[in-house]
């Protein structure tokens, strides 16, 4: 097992762990998640039983990189997301497929059974949301 460092911060404190410029003294555990991209389905929209809304959709961001020839290269990555509440109304009246969007939120993973076998979803939580 290794042993963290002690880090000496500027106002005195000690803080172990390898230190940060986020959190001064403990390390923390986060589940954050942000995003830019394109809207590439139309939105889903479902009422629950309990009568909270969601809106589902599509995300397709773009990573950049160089091949070993050098030549740029663009890999597409889509993302499962899920927008509640308030967020389900400015979809409803905003949101169409080629929209571009930045999106704050958290990975949420959840399951749901259909015909004896459970299938596992992973998506993005919507916690704030830019038109851009």
């Amino acid at each position: 097992m290794r042993s963290n460092p002690t880090t000496q911060l500027q106002n005195g404190a000690r803080t172990v762990g390898a230190g940060s410029i986020f959190f001064d003294h403990k390390e923390r555990d986060t589940n954050h998640v942000n995003l830019i991209g394109r809207m590439t389905s139309a939105p889903r929209f479902y009422e629950l039983p309990n009568g909270r809304k969601v809106a589902q959709f599509t995300l397709c961001t773009k990573d950049h990189y160089l091949d070993a020839e050098g030549k740029t290269r663009t890999k597409s990555h889509w993302h499962r997301i899920a927008a509640w509440g308030r967020w389900v109304t400015i979809i409803e009246e905003f949101a169409e497929v080629g929209l571009k969007i930045a999106v704050e939120g958290k990975l949420a993973t959840r399951f749901y059974e259909r015909d004896g076998t459970r299938h596992f979803i992973s998506e993005v939580e919507v916690n704030d949301m830019i038109i851009l």
